[in-house]
């Protein structure tokens, strides 16, 4: 059952169902000493899971050890209701939001008041742009002066944006890194862009791009207060298939840059492709891996 079509009623008979246990069973300080820096999860990752049920997903997560979740997309097709029993279920579960991914009519001038409200009921205060603008014709790249209306965008919607306590930021890809005549896109978006505006990197199509993931946290101090920790992998059957942890990416180094540079307040796992019904699985896989690293 997809989100956007559950009733209210329908949603809390899932979530009363979903939680058997008690909030102490499953809190994430029972799964271990939390890290300085909390862990979430991008919640894409478990995408078949959620879409057929949001409570259970998330429950599964918070029991997992997971501390934070990103919602994605599908949030924005929520009644404000809705919203509100997502954030008692954060609540009941000790977990949070600080971000949610958005795209289409979530980021456009007339839609950001729907997204304004909706995270503010589930207590998130950024609101991030995860998707580049549209090219002017299929196969065509996106134009520099595309590039600078979107870095226009941003600057506007992170002056609505400040007086309620909230952000905006971006959130790159992969087209993003090569240059245009000339100038690199996220160069030309984090320089014309208040510095309040997040730069959430995306590790793996940065490193997929051929670009430096460290030396890109260096250069931009402070604005990096949220990281996809999405692996890569090169070779055959590799890709964005690895397991968190188990690509070519070189987190150790990653890690350090964001903590003593990047200005990072929280890291986000994401897992690009993993095989619907194995996705939880999947998760609580990358969060060992994450334990491991940073052990």
């Amino acid at each position: 059952m997809k989100t956007s079509t559950l009733s209210r009623r329908e949603f809390l008979s899932v979530s009363v169902a979903a939680l058997p246990l008690s909030i102490a069973a499953i809190s994430p300080g029972s799964q271990g000493q939390a890290s300085k820096i909390p862990v979430g999860l991008e919640l894409y990752s478990v995408r078949t899971e959620y879409m057929r049920d949001l409570p259970g997903t998330v429950t599964a997560v918070a029991k997992m050890g997971y501390e934070v979740v990103e919602f994605w997309a599908p949030y924005y097709d929520w009644t404000p209701g809705q919203a509100k029993d997502v954030r008692k279920l954060l609540d009941d579960l000790g977990i949070k939001c600080h971000s949610t991914h958005n795209s289409g009519t979530a980021v456009t001038p007339e839609g950001l008041d729907k997204a304004i409200e909706l995270n503010q009921i589930i207590g998130s205060k950024a609101i991030i742009q995860a998707s580049a603008p549209a090219p002017p014709q299929r196969g065509a790249p996106v134009t520099l002066d595309q590039w600078k209306q979107l870095a226009a965008k941003l600057t506007s919607f992170a002056e609505k944006l400040r007086p309620l306590g909230m952000v905006t930021g971006y959130h790159n890809h992969a087209s993003e890194w090569p240059a245009l005549q000339g100038q690199r896109p996220m160069n030309l978006i984090a320089a014309n862009t208040p510095k309040d505006v997040v730069l959430q990197l995306d590790v793996g199509t940065c490193v997929e791009a051929g670009a430096d993931p460290v030396a890109w946290i260096n250069s931009n101090p402070g604005r990096i207060k949220s990281v996809h920790c999405k692996d890569w992998g090169a070779g055959a059957g590799r890709g964005y298939s690895v397991a968190f942890g188990e690509g070519d990416v070189p987190w150790l180094k990653i890690f350090d840059a964001a903590e003593k540079t990047g200005g990072i307040e929280y890291y986000l796992i994401e897992q690009e492709i993993s095989t619907p019904g194995q996705q939880l699985a999947m998760a609580e896989r990358c969060l060992a891996n994450w334990k491991k690293l940073k052990s």
